[in-house]
């Protein structure tokens, strides 16, 4: 599988809205399966697939919705992103017309960059990239 972060499409060759069992047939059984009840009585189905990315799935046909990607081969925007410090990835994203960004520090320690427009989180630990959020 290529390891391209399409923002607002999906990662690789997984595109958001591809219905569950399409993604199984594409990159088999996950190595942990997980459901998660929310507010909405429509419970969240999570496949983790090793500690490279995890796909989250929402609806009464399960469609991708999300994914949370860990990855270190991981590129986006044709640079390899895990590496790069948060100015690098600001940066990046500016450079690419995505300009509205939002800083949190997570209770748990991490720091956000959300840049809204794009649906996409970075979260970094001691400016190193931990995690990338994407959605559609």
């Amino acid at each position: 599988m290529n390891k391209d972060i399409i923002i607002k499409q999906g990662y690789g060759d997984l595109r958001f809205d591809m219905p569950i069992e399409e993604v199984v047939a594409l990159l088999g059984e996950a190595s942990e399966v997980e459901t998660i009840e929310n507010a909405a009585d429509e419970p969240t189905t999570v496949l983790h697939y090793n500690n490279d990315f995890t796909l989250f799935f929402e609806g009464e046909n399960p469609i991708l919705s999300c994914i949370d990607i860990n990855d270190e081969d991981a590129t986006l925007l044709g640079q390899e992103i895990f590496g790069l410090s948060e100015r690098e990835i600001v940066q990046l994203m500016v450079a690419n017309n995505y300009h509205e960004q939002d800083v949190d520090n997570e209770e748990w320690g991490e720091r956000r960059i959300t840049f809204a427009e794009g649906n996409i989180d970075f979260f970094l630990e001691d400016d190193e990239l931990m995690s990338v959020i994407i959605g559609k």
